[in-house]
């Protein structure tokens, strides 16, 4: 493969990396939180078919009415390991894995360069007939063909496309560059306006650092973070930049993804809330 930029098709899933042990699996979110108990349909298939000692980077994601369906993924992730179960009964989940960093033979593999670490985890699941919930994303070097994916993959569920150089290391975090159909960026839920059980609208922290309120939220919206404030303790009172008083709290691995034309100004658009 060259170092032309791989091109990769995005899900609309949450990101979950896959820890086969010997006598158990685990699954932990981006920030390292386990959500085992929330996916565990997916750790017995892991448990199944994945040799001991692979850990693989990838996406939960759940298939609805012939489409990625992130509020289902949502939906489960979000629930009790009770709830889950009803849940994994009704829509079972799939994991669609891009890369891998503990190999069985190889050892930690997160110093090689994606090609390599691609081609590894590639020939894994072939030689040990992994099938689906597990999959392999799509990959291609040809930017035609990631076009044909961008333009006519919408519909399926899939947000856009990722790119990342092919010669690159293993680094934990957003590395992938994303091409999406609507640009977003991931800001941290650092507080709200209005009552705790219904909220009007959060207060995020954008990336470039600066606080601010976004527009109102609508009543999933409203409801989905109500949940969350009920366990993030007494909030303060506090400030934007641009004087608007919000009700403050402690980061608690909620994120608002928020259209990324908005974020310049005052105010923000909240496209929907991930977990981390």
């Amino acid at each position: 493969m060259s170092h032309e930029t791989p091109r990769s098709l995005e899900n609309d899933g949450h990101r979950t990396v896959v820890w086969r042990e010997r006598d158990t699996v685990r699954l932990q979110a981006r920030s390292g939180r386990d959500v085992t108990a929330v996916w565990m349909d997916l750790a017995l298939a892991a448990f199944d078919m994945l040799p001991p000692g692979t850990v693989l980077d990838g996406e939960a994601v759940i298939y609805a009415h012939g489409r990625i369906d992130f509020g289902a993924a949502q939906s489960r992730a979000l629930s009790t390991p009770a709830r889950a179960r009803r849940l994994a009964e009704e829509l079972p989940a799939h994991y669609t894995t891009w890369d891998i960093l503990l190999h069985p033979d190889h050892g930690d593999v997160r110093a090689r360069p994606y090609d390599d670490r691609r081609a590894l985890l590639a020939a894994l699941l072939r030689d040990h007939d992994v099938q689906p919930p597990i999959q392999l994303v799509p990959m291609t070097d040809d930017p035609t063909v990631a076009m044909t994916w961008y333009q006519q993959l919408p519909e399926q569920g899939i947000e856009g496309i990722v790119a990342k150089r092919a010669n690159s290391v293993y680094r934990s975090g957003r590395i992938w560059r994303k091409i999406r159909h609507a640009e977003t960026v991931d800001a941290d839920v650092v507080g709200y306006t209005g009552p705790a059980a219904r909220p009007r609208a959060l207060a995020v922290q954008l990336p470039n650092g600066r606080i601010a309120l976004t527009q109102s939220l609508t009543a999933p919206l409203a409801a989905q973070i109500a949940v969350h404030l009920a366990a993030s303790g007494p909030p303060r009172r506090a400030r934007t930049p641009s004087g608007e008083t919000y009700a403050s709290i402690s980061p608690f691995g909620l994120m608002a993804e928020v259209l990324a034309g908005t974020t310049r100004q005052a105010v923000v658009t909240v496209t929907r809330l991930r977990t981390t």
